[in-house]
């Protein structure tokens, strides 16, 4: 079995887009709103990489520095 690290180098073809994407997609919505979208997000990004391991250190480097 192959061990897997959390990418951090840009894997995004079009970052510029993505970004206005993730924008648009957050534009006129309340907090209540954002909140479901955030967690909604996060979920199905979460099942797409579906490694317990990297879910966790993705966690942990995102809630550095907070």
């Amino acid at each position: 079995m192959t061990e897997k690290t959390l990418r951090l180098d840009p894997g995004i073809a079009d970052p510029d887009g993505f970004y206005n994407a993730l924008v648009d997609c957050y534009r006129d919505l309340d907090e209540r709103q954002v909140g479901l979208l955030n967690a909604r997000l996060i979920l199905l990004l979460a099942n797409q990489i579906g490694d317990q391991a990297l879910l966790g250190e993705a966690l942990q480097r995102a809630r550095e520095g907070i």
